[in-house]
């Protein structure tokens, strides 16, 4: 009976050992899975920032960046699904599809879709969700530089994504919360379209002012003459 439980203890030591590896492995795959979703993080808040700035050359090198920070995410993770659909994993990959669909629309690129971010459908749409806040920013930007023609097509874009996203009616089990992202996208653009149309209204006033100002007698025509001529008398 004594060498049966010494057997027994000897196995069990065996399988705990066993388990300490497998938790060591995966503890280790766990840790770089963290460092490159930060750095992945990083990289997708950068290629952002230079997309607001038209810095071309630096938005390039962050989009690498990030494909490549993605595509090393993926491969770590490959033999461990349950850390790869895990919330900081997924939060990251979310931006990479974030800043990848502002760069393309933004930038009148293709936009880009899921099988070639290699990110589910679920973090796509979220992703594809966030980027009508870049697009609002984006919206004000050009509105305050005078281009209300780029505006106007933000504006356009933003609608059509949301026009998508509320077709999505499923749980948020499959949709990774969606449906609260959509609602956020909803609050988004009806601010942007109030601040659109007041910004346009705006300038049909100060063209009809402007018009008006030429037409009245006295006005300075362009050359500097008088713009109002006075009816000649019989």
């Amino acid at each position: 009976r004594r060498r049966t439980r010494s057997e027994a203890m000897e196995k069990l030591e065996s399988i705990a050992e066993q388990i300490r590896q497998a938790f060591d492995t995966r503890t280790a795959a766990r840790d770089q899975a963290l460092t490159q979703a930060r750095a992945l993080t990083r990289a997708c808040a950068l290629c952002i920032r230079a997309v607001h700035r038209d810095e071309e050359q630096v938005i390039r090198q962050h989009l690498d960046e990030a494909h490549a920070l993605a595509a090393s995410l993926r491969q770590g993770l490959a033999g461990y699904p349950d850390l790869y659909f895990t919330g900081y994993t997924q939060d990251a990959l979310k931006e990479f599809a974030e800043a990848s669909i502002t760069s393309a629309l933004i930038r009148h690129a293709p936009l880009p879709t899921p099988e070639e971010l290699q990110v589910p459908e679920g973090t796509y749409l979220n992703g594809l969700a966030e980027s009508i806040g870049e697009m609002r920013r984006r919206c004000l930007d050009m509105l305050r530089q005078g281009n209300s023609a780029e505006a106007e097509r933000m504006l356009a874009h933003m609608d059509e994504i949301f026009s998508i996203l509320v077709t999505m009616d499923y749980p948020d089990a499959i949709t990774n919360g969606l449906r609260r992202q959509t609602d956020v996208a909803r609050a988004i653009i009806e601010r942007t379209r109030g601040d659109l149309t007041f910004s346009l209204r705006g300038e049909q006033l100060e063209r009809s002012i402007s018009l008006l100002s030429r037409n009245l007698p006295g006005a300075a025509a362009p050359d500097g003459s008088n713009a109002f001529t006075p009816p000649e008398e019989d």
